[in-house]
């Protein structure tokens, strides 16, 4: 492995924590609440997990130098996160009667964040997801 590969990934490893600070902080500022950051289960990571009025939010951040658009967002990594909410729900059982949603924050570049609210759904099987 090179040391160039390796000094550019902890660069976008800090680029991304530095992004998914800056969307709590957005979400803070929005009224919500955020109950978890970077928690990971046994399905894979959740950014962030919010708390508003009755509907917790699980959100997906990404970071891009000049700017991540919603594409960002694959479908295996959307399917992905449903499935760590499923984890995270059969762990916190008082959460199961809140509404879910699955949001997107894009951070990078000179603009503000852009918070994509309820940018997909879980499937049927609720194990897939649907844009």
């Amino acid at each position: 492995m090179s040391r160039q590969s390796r000094k550019s990934r902890r660069r976008a490893y800090k680029s991304g924590l530095w992004g998914e600070r800056v969307a709590a902080l957005v979400l803070i500022l929005k009224g919500y609440r955020v109950l978890y950051f970077r928690l990971r289960t046994g399905r894979g990571e959740i950014d962030i997990v919010a708390l508003r009025g009755k509907t917790l939010i699980f959100v997906e951040v990404k970071s891009r130098k000049g700017g991540a658009s919603p594409e960002a967002v694959h479908p295996a990594q959307a399917a992905r996160l449903v499935r760590a909410a499923q984890v995270f729900l059969a762990k916190h059982p008082p959460y199961c009667d809140f509404n879910i949603r699955f949001d997107v924050i894009l951070t990078g570049g000179f603009g503000w964040p852009r918070h994509i609210k309820a940018a997909w759904q879980a499937d049927s099987d609720s194990k897939t997801a649907i844009f």
